[in-house]
């Protein structure tokens, strides 16, 4: 029986919950709660899959390798953690697993949009610090519907782009979309667009672009000054596409009236973020595919592309 190790498993088992008899029924599995970069070469000596969860694995690293390891499996839809190359210079196939969290993420989006709309941030704030104006005189913070409201899709020609424009669609919402490949879209509320008229248009404007050299700090001071007046950004893709400094400028003055980030750059973001204080600010930690049923999925699809790899029918190869 051919051998797999977790160098990082307590990332997705941390309430020691999820059942791994899918992955241990066709491979002998080892697993440590964590890896340091230093370990990684002495856990991966005799295995033939690699698995990890958002943990870095460097083109050195991967460069020594021993012959024995086949796949590395990228327990999770992004895989910018592992340099691809590397793993292809060694005949080591790379795979992801992009689809598990689908919908889990897409109602985090809603979420956000949700409770920007209904102003929950603020007015829990207002609670917690003993202010009850809400409740004693009259509504005192920004309260919304979002039919009619036109969200915005950064990347959105995806799969959790496109459950979040069903669900924006049954809200009433307009959707515009900005992809690599425009395209017609059957459902006249649904338009593509530019990535400028994206912003210029846009109530919400949610991400759901990988993170490459090209996505990096893509939401910076410039597209940030592109927005509509009073905008939302939402991220719950990979925190380095926004360039977290000129979103705290863009918030500050006013040119942005809220963000919901369940990712940040980096991970986890330092505690005197300024971020965390912010009233129109939610933050969450990267929490859109950490539900238990999420999880669960995640370890039967991990077991499924191994189990494809052992058939010579390898899958969601990414290099």
């Amino acid at each position: 029986m051919k051998k797999a190790v977790f160098l990082n498993v307590d990332k997705i088992d941390f309430d020691k919950c999820l059942d791994f008899s899918s992955l241990d029924r066709i491979v002998t599995c080892s697993s440590y709660p964590e890896t340091s970069e230093d370990d990684i070469l002495a856990r991966v000596a005799g295995q033939n899959i690699v698995i990890t969860k958002e943990m870095p694995v460097s083109g050195e690293l991967i460069a020594q390798f021993p012959d024995s390891v086949e796949m590395i499996c990228e327990a999770g839809t992004g895989f910018n953690n592992i340099d691809i190359a590397a793993a292809r210079a060694k005949e080591i196939a790379v795979c992801n697993i992009p689809s598990y969290s689908t919908e889990a993420v897409a109602h985090l989006v809603i979420t956000f949009i949700l409770n920007f709309s209904a102003s929950l941030p603020q007015q829990q704030r207002m609670l917690s610090a003993g202010q009850f104006d809400n409740f004693t005189r009259h509504l005192l913070v920004p309260h919304f519907e979002v039919t009619g409201k036109t969200l915005g899709l950064i990347g959105g020609s995806g799969a959790i782009g496109q459950a979040v424009m069903k669900v924006a669609l049954a809200l009433g919402m307009k959707v515009l979309i900005s992809s690599r490949t425009p395209r017609d879209w059957a459902d006249p509320q649904v338009q593509s667009a530019s990535l400028e008229e994206l912003l210029s248009q846009s109530d919400f404007i949610s991400i759901h672009c990988p993170l490459n050299h090209q996505t990096r700090h893509l939401i910076n001071r410039d597209s940030l000054g592109l927005c509509k007046p009073g905008a939302y950004i939402i991220n719950t893709a990979r925190g380095a596409i926004i360039n977290e400094g000129d979103l705290i400028d863009a918030l500050e003055s006013g040119r942005i009236a809220g963000a919901g980030l369940d990712v940040q750059d980096p991970e986890p973001p330092a505690l005197d973020n300024p971020l965390f204080a912010k009233n129109n600010v939610i933050m969450t930690p990267h929490i859109g595919w950490r539900r238990l049923e999420t999880r669960q999925r995640l370890i039967e699809l991990i077991a499924a592309n191994v189990a494809a790899l052992l058939d010579g029918r390898a899958v969601n190869v990414v290099n």
